[in-house]
């Protein structure tokens, strides 16, 4: 396909598509359309309404910037500044993991695992990153107060930013910290999103990850469940009678997180999967404390 010459919209759509295309980008028609609509403050609607309006220098040169960190794996949504996710319009930043539409089984489980709408629950969030998850679920929960907690400093001020656009401030507040080691209240539902990625994997993960997405917030260390050790240990110490926890896997995850859910005392629920099929969301309660091992294994002790 050859692209007509000059400066106007249409021109300018067919080029990026076909490089986009060329460097084998998903829905190049569509990023392309996302990306010159930035650059130029329209709509894909408006872009599409009128392809032989000229683009104006300001913007054709935002859109040649943009257009080369498309190319160069950058992800879409930090180009844009934007990410949708649940019902939320969200601010993303390289200090954060984008939020992904797999993860919305987090709260589809939580919403399920706390279903009175009228409910004061008290919802704690660890690793918040862009406040996704504790976010949606204030949403849909209007009398819940939520806590978000993230290692990185710029995440959690990215949270509560967005906590603000959302009209949610009021309901939640953004720690800097290393899990919950700064906490001792108990709360009623706990989400969790952690690294999960084994160490050795990350460079060969897409490279809109590899490149640019946060390695604290994807290496779980040398087999994927450094994290989930750490919070799951935590979890009856965090739980209020009747408590509930969601945690995020990763593919393949379940039944060593099961495990160590178990040793810690915590009796799994159940686990909803994605809309790709991967088992995703992870629901845990307080249980009976762990069972120490004895002497003869699994035989009975002689008398």
């Amino acid at each position: 396909m050859t692209c007509e010459p000059g400066g106007t919209v249409g021109a300018f759509l067919c080029q990026a598509g076909q490089l986009l295309r060329a460097a084998a980008i998903d829905n190049p028609r569509l990023e392309a359309r996302l990306l010159l609509g930035h650059a130029m403050g329209a709509s894909t609607e408006d872009l599409l309404r009128d392809p032989r309006a000229a683009v104006p220098p300001a913007a054709e040169a935002r859109f040649r910037a943009a257009l080369g960190a498309r190319l160069a794996a950058m992800p879409m949504a930090h180009i844009l500044g934007r990410q949708g996710f649940w019902t939320l319009d969200l601010a993303v930043s390289p200090a954060t993991l984008v939020p992904r539409a797999d993860s919305e089984a987090i709260v589809e489980a939580a919403l399920e695992a706390c279903p009175d709408g009228d409910a004061p629950l008290r919802v704690l969030d660890l690793g918040t990153g862009t406040g996704c998850l504790l976010l949606a679920v204030l949403s849909e929960r209007p009398r819940a107060f939520g806590i978000g907690v993230d290692r990185a400093p710029a995440a959690a001020a990215l949270a509560a930013a967005n906590a603000r656009a959302n009209g949610l401030a009021g309901r939640s507040a953004f720690l800097a910290g290393d899990w919950a080691a700064a906490l001792s209240a108990r709360f009623d539902l706990v989400l969790s999103n952690p690294p999960y990625i084994e160490s050795a994997a990350i460079p060969g993960l897409m490279p809109e990850v590899a490149r640019h997405e946060p390695r604290l917030a994807l290496d779980g260390g040398e087999d994927g469940l450094v994290a989930y050790r750490a919070i799951v240990s935590g979890l009856p110490a965090l739980l209020a009678p009747g408590g509930k926890a969601v945690l995020e896997l990763g593919q393949g995850q379940r039944g060593a997180v099961e495990a160590l859910a178990l040793a810690s005392g915590l009796r799994p629920l159940g686990c909803r999967a994605d809309l790709g099929g991967v088992e995703r969301a992870l629901v845990l309660e307080v249980g009976m404390p762990p069972v120490a091992k004895k002497p003869f294994g699994d035989r009975a002790v002689p008398h």
